[in-house]
């Protein structure tokens, strides 16, 4: 650790192969930096501590020099790994807040078999909307939907109605129920 700083203020005269040698000295306290950070953002969090760690690395040291990279202290560089980290972290969350990427959106759930079974009168309205409209894109998919919303029927009955095989109702069906569930809940 007492070639720390002497590294660091060879990165700052911009001296070569200066940065090849910093990194393995300092890794595993950045590691453990990254991986705390990590842990305290929100599950399903996709980055490793071992790319944060690379990223903020190549953020801080890069291939120019300058004043930018100019670091009095070990505990001044730690204190940068651990902004530009931050900043990573918070240029994600922007990533994917962003409407490009569906962030002005909210998970909707949709329960499509209550609706089928016993559906309130608003709830029969947009479904019978949906229905038309999924008609004129999948009309066998409407099809079985209306054989189970309104003639009671199960899947396997409404194959059989239909003339189509388990398998081409479960297709059919999947897809009908997808539809119509995002359909639905463009309307809410």
């Amino acid at each position: 650790m007492n070639e720390v700083p002497r590294i660091l203020t060879a990165i700052e005269r911009g001296e070569p192969r200066a940065a090849e040698k910093l990194l393995p000295l300092v890794y595993d306290e950045l590691r453990r930096l990254a991986a705390g950070m990590l842990a305290r953002e929100k599950t399903g969090q996709t980055l490793q501590p071992t790319a944060l760690v690379h990223e903020a690395y190549l953020r801080l040291v890069g291939d120019q020099p300058g004043p930018e990279k100019s670091w009095g202290s070990r505990r001044h560089f730690y204190g940068a790994a651990a902004q530009a980290m931050r900043r990573i972290l918070i240029d994600r969350a922007r990533r994917r807040r962003r409407v490009k990427r569906g962030g002005d959106r909210r998970r909707v759930q949709i329960d499509l078999d209550a609706i089928l079974v016993n559906p309130p009168d608003d709830d029969l309205l947009a479904l019978d909307e949906a229905l038309e409209a999924l008609a004129r894109e999948d009309p066998e998919g409407a099809e079985l939907v209306r054989l189970r919303a309104f003639a009671g029927l199960t899947l396997a009955e409404a194959a059989e109605v239909m003339g189509i095989g388990r398998r081409t109702a479960d297709t059919y069906w999947a897809y009908a129920r997808a539809w119509l569930c995002d359909a639905l809940s463009e309307g809410e």
